[in-house]
């Protein structure tokens, strides 16, 4: 067990091979099948890993209802990404998903890379999903 590290986050991208980025607030993101993922470091010692899924489709303020049911049966049938709709500024909509992962007592470098790659994989299955959704509307 080490303590979780912003290094751990890329390094674990890098063992992959997957693209990413280091954003101007030192956040670490990646596009992954066209959806916008964080890897945040959260918590008081940032001890805590937040991974957040941007889904790519766009919705307008119409779908929310439709997409408030999407999301109540996807947090009830699936374990994560816990999903959930947005609102931005402009009026548009899209789902988020997010996984939580609390390392207070540590981490090592095989529990990290399992949870990136679960929490990646649940993730592009979420916006397929939507994906569906939108094709419907």
């Amino acid at each position: 067990m080490q303590p979780f590290t912003k290094e751990m986050i890329t390094d674990a991208l890098d063992a992959r091979d997957f693209k990413y980025f280091e954003d101007a607030d030192g956040d670490i993101g990646g596009n992954f099948q066209g959806n916008l993922v964080y890897f945040f470091r959260i918590g008081q010692q940032q001890e805590v890993l937040q991974v957040r899924t941007m889904v790519q489709h766009l919705f307008d303020m119409d779908a929310v209802p439709r997409l408030y049911e999407f999301c109540n049966s996807w947090n009830h049938d699936q374990l994560f990404p816990k999903a959930y709709v947005h609102v931005n500024d402009d009026g548009t909509v899209l789902v988020v998903g997010e996984v939580i992962a609390d390392w207070e007592k540590g981490v090592t470098p095989e529990q990290l890379d399992q949870v990136l790659i679960a929490a990646i994989a649940t993730s592009v299955q979420l916006a397929n999903e939507v994906a569906e959704l939108r094709q419907q509307s």
